[in-house]
């Protein structure tokens, strides 16, 4: 009974915790004067009713599993990524300046090309802060977050200076944008008349490498000893601070993949607010997927269902738009405090004697 039980305490936290961030949510909707079950209602199948909703709902949750597998091997490996949001810019100015250096080139060398550059500029970008992890011991948060700040600023400068449309400066509009991108760097479409592209394809094969690589290589297991537990990792010969660049570098490599698929695939121009917070949000998508691939997949299309939901809840019913990242926040309580629960074996225990008070032989398996 120990193993059915284990998994009923699971389902049951998982299941409160759900209802206790649906409840948050449900509080702030009453607080500024909107019905939470008509905004629920319109978030969780409004996007579902139509085939442009549904495509839209997979577009969102491209750069999400991308990010977020980059996320769960950093996760995973003992180092705390919080740079996404600048390793997808500096990844979109690595797939752009390339597109636009050589347009020429044929679509067969240039695509691929341009999705190599944006992976490795993130990759460079994210393994700043782990050489610096690694070598220094420098915090990871810390250093992410400010190296998020001068991506932001490099792209900015970028945008209003290299690489602006050369249209804007002759109209006088100024607009920060680059040049649109030649025909041969965009990626297909897969569904006619809709944004969904063949980025969607690329993320899903990548889901199913990173599970190779983390459950399946030499690498991925020496990655994951060190995110278990350093010392014992050091201990079994295992060279941790290796790992922590390694781990950061294919952490920014994703990111910066994620902001190449999306300049290629879906807006064909640098532009600003490209990254639409997917950076962050992917961290959510990580956790909330278990930091598995097999489970960072339906995530990121659960959270390509809120943001789409989210701007139909603004034109519909006059919700603000950044009502999602209040839901985000009461998911990211909720996870936190899910996971604290069920790994808590204290907890389990206390969970079973209070069950076995109600069960015929008086006891429940632990």
């Amino acid at each position: 009974m120990g193993r059915r039980f284990r998994a009923f305490y699971a389902a049951a936290v998982i299941a409160v915790a759900a209802l206790a961030a649906a409840t948050v949510v449900a509080l702030v909707l009453e607080a500024i004067g909107a019905s939470p079950w008509a905004t629920f209602r319109v978030i969780l199948t409004g996007p579902l009713q139509d085939r442009f909703g549904i495509t839209e709902i997979l577009v969102r949750s491209v750069p999400l599993i991308l990010v977020a597998l980059g996320v769960a091997i950093s996760f995973r490996s003992g180092i705390l990524n919080i740079g996404a949001e600048g390793q997808i810019l500096i990844g979109i100015l690595c797939a752009t300046g390339v597109a636009l250096a050589v347009p020429e080139w044929p679509r067969p060398v240039l695509l691929p090309l341009c999705l190599v550059a944006g992976a490795l500029g993130g990759a460079l970008w994210g393994g700043i802060a782990g050489v610096l992890r690694a070598k220094l011991d420098v915090n990871e948060i810390l250093s992410t977050v400010m190296l998020n700040y001068i991506a932001a600023q490099l792209y900015t400068f970028m945008l209003r200076g290299p690489l602006i449309d050369p249209a804007e400066l002759m109209t006088g509009s100024g607009t920060p944008q680059s040049m649109r991108l030649p025909r041969s760097a965009w990626l297909e479409r897969l569904v006619p008349g809709t944004r969904l592209h063949s980025g969607l394809l690329l993320a899903l094969v990548l889901a199913g490498l990173v599970w190779v690589l983390l459950w399946r290589t030499t690498l991925g297991f020496r990655m994951r000893a060190s995110g278990a537990g350093s010392k014992a990792a050091r201990y079994a010969g295992i060279r941790v601070e290796r790992s922590l660049v390694v781990a950061m570098l294919l952490a920014g490599g994703f990111a910066g993949l994620a902001g190449a698929v999306e300049v290629l695939g879906v807006h064909h121009r640098a532009i600003e607010n490209i990254s639409s917070g997917y950076g962050f949000a992917a961290i959510v998508v990580a956790l909330f997927g278990g930091l598995h691939p097999a489970g960072i997949v339906p995530a990121a299309i659960f959270f390509g269902l809120l943001l789409v939901g989210a701007d139909m809840t603004q034109r519909s019913a006059g919700i603000p738009a950044n009502m999602v990242l209040v839901l985000q926040g009461a998911i990211i309580l909720a996870i936190v405090s899910a996971r604290m629960y069920v790994d808590d074996p204290y907890a389990r225990q206390r969970a079973a004697r209070l069950l076995g008070r109600f069960l015929p032989g008086g006891k429940a398996g632990a």
